[in-house]
């Protein structure tokens, strides 16, 4: 399926119903606001995103971190001409979270022709930082463009 430009301007809502049926969707992942060089997300913390023994999965965190900095990179790119590939996920997890919901905001440090760099911060719902790290995306042209 082909999207139209999504921009800073696309709403929310519209921009949650291209993740439908994807791994996004299956995580419970919800975007909540974004502007020029930042995204931020949701993600509930239950059985979807549960390590054994009922916490927040560090893979999970990953997800979370690797999706809002991709789409980051998707508002600042010609998605027409060019694809966003995240090459490189890096994270120090120094907080747990049993149940809620956990919020990221991911903030662009380089913007490139040819690479993205972003970092990322999760935190609980009062605040308390569960997860921080960078995330790096190489920016590739289409087959055919």
């Amino acid at each position: 399926m082909i999207y139209p430009k999504i921009t800073v301007n696309t709403p929310i809502e519209l921009i949650n119903q291209y993740s439908k049926n994807t791994m996004v969707d299956h995580l419970g992942i919800q975007f909540t606001a974004l502007g020029e060089g930042w995204v931020e997300a949701s993600m509930p913390v239950d059985y979807r995103t549960f390590r054994p023994g009922g916490l927040l999965h560090g893979g999970a965190n990953l997800a979370l971190a690797e999706t809002i900095a991709g789409f980051g990179s998707v508002l600042a790119i010609d998605t027409r001409k060019f694809d966003t590939l995240g090459i490189q996920v890096s994270a120090n997890h120094i907080g747990s979270a049993e149940e809620g919901t956990v919020y990221a905001r991911a903030e662009i440090v380089h913007q490139g022709n040819q690479t993205h760099v972003w970092n990322f911060e999760i935190r609980n719902e009062s605040g308390k930082l569960l997860s921080t790290g960078r995330v790096t995306n190489m920016i590739v042209k289409k087959n055919g463009k």
